[in-house]
């Protein structure tokens, strides 16, 4: 790479079957990202929309739009509509298809990152209809809401800590900035586990890291 090329962002591609991987240097302040020919970063993929995000520069800083796209968009395991503030190191996953790695300008480039073990884990959501699986067994009755928002927070970020801010973020988006209790956060994460048990009573899904927040361990399938 040379000091020019080094002034600029990279994004590190790979999708969840590992067909799909590579670098990108952005070289401009604004690029669209999507399946449509017309984006400057295009990808062959069905899932993602024609003009899925776009990554823009604003002084200094760096930001990401999802452009209203059908399948969704997450940062760091957490879905947002609208524009989000990058960091270096920053995860974006596109329909949860392709996942971007987002590398600011000036930093080294880090080792390609390893795709959550929960695609290949003993349970499985079908995200569609909010339907949980462990091996072939289908968790019934369904999940509650705030239920299903943590498991699927943890399963996005397999073998990652997520914070408490962020279960709350993801959880209970409209509660932000107004508080949820540690109680109610634990309290949650005691039923999810229980659900769980109720299919695998053997292996513990939800890991707490004391100080930290909360991983998921998916055994293999």
């Amino acid at each position: 790479m040379t000091e020019k090329e080094a002034e600029r962002p990279v994004f590190i591609l790979q999708d969840n079957n590992n067909t799909l991987h590579e670098h990108w240097i952005m070289e401009k302040d604004e690029v669209v990202i999507g399946r449509g020919e017309e984006c400057d970063l295009v990808l062959d993929e069905r899932q993602v929309s024609r003009q899925h995000i776009r990554i823009f520069k604003d002084e200094s800083k760096y930001y990401v739009e999802d452009l209203e796209s059908k399948n969704g968009t997450w940062l760091n395991g957490n879905q947002f509509k609208g524009i989000r503030q990058l960091s270096d190191g920053d995860e974006i996953h596109l329909a949860l298809a392709v996942r971007i790695q987002f590398v600011g300008s000036g930093a080294t480039a880090p080792l390609p990152f390893e795709p959550p073990r929960s695609m290949g884990g003993l349970l499985k959501l079908d995200r569609e209809a909010r339907r949980v699986f462990i091996g072939n067994t289908e968790l019934d009755p369904p999940l509650s809401l705030p239920q299903y928002r943590l498991l699927e927070l943890l399963y996005n970020n397999a073998g990652r800590v997520c914070t408490r801010e962020g279960v709350i973020e993801a959880v209970w988006p409209e509660a932000v900035g107004e508080g949820v209790s540690e109680q109610a956060i634990d309290a949650l994460v005691r039923r999810l586990r229980d659900r769980l048990a109720e299919l695998d009573p053997d292996h513990q899904y939800i890991i707490t890291v004391r100080g930290h927040g909360f991983r998921m361990e998916n055994p293999e399938d």
